[in-house]
């Protein structure tokens, strides 16, 4: 048996914001897009640099509001790459907490991004 990495399943409601979000601010790439339908809702994966995300408009699928943790290497060159991006709903900042350096980014579903550099210690 082997277990593999778990992918997240975040909740979109509007498809074009979730693109400019995930694919123009944040650098994910669209590796497909699935839909039942033309009309139904939209499931779609994005990948960036080993992280899997899948996006859906399914209700059921998961909870808006969600937050994710997402282990990262270098966080100041993430942080340079944000701000240096054209996108007016987010500039987020790098803190400084008890287990490392925390980049929190909010989606425009209200689901919580949380990039962080761990601590060595």
């Amino acid at each position: 048996m082997k277990l593999s990495a778990a992918i997240p399943i975040i909740r979109i409601f509007c498809v074009d914001k979730a693109k400019e979000f995930y694919l123009d601010f944040l650098g994910f790439t669209l590796d497909w897009e699935h839909r039942f339908e033309a009309e139904f809702p939209l499931y779609a994966q994005v990948t960036r640099s080993g992280l899997t995300l899948h996006l859906s408009e399914h209700h059921g699928d998961a909870t808006p509001g969600s937050g994710i943790f997402i282990p990262v290497e270098d966080i100041d060159a993430l942080h340079k790459e944000l701000h240096a991006k054209k996108y007016m709903y987010a500039k987020p900042d790098i803190e400084t907490v008890d287990w490392g350096r925390l980049l929190q980014v909010m989606d425009p579903f209200g689901n919580r991004l949380r990039f962080c550099e761990l601590s060595e210690d």
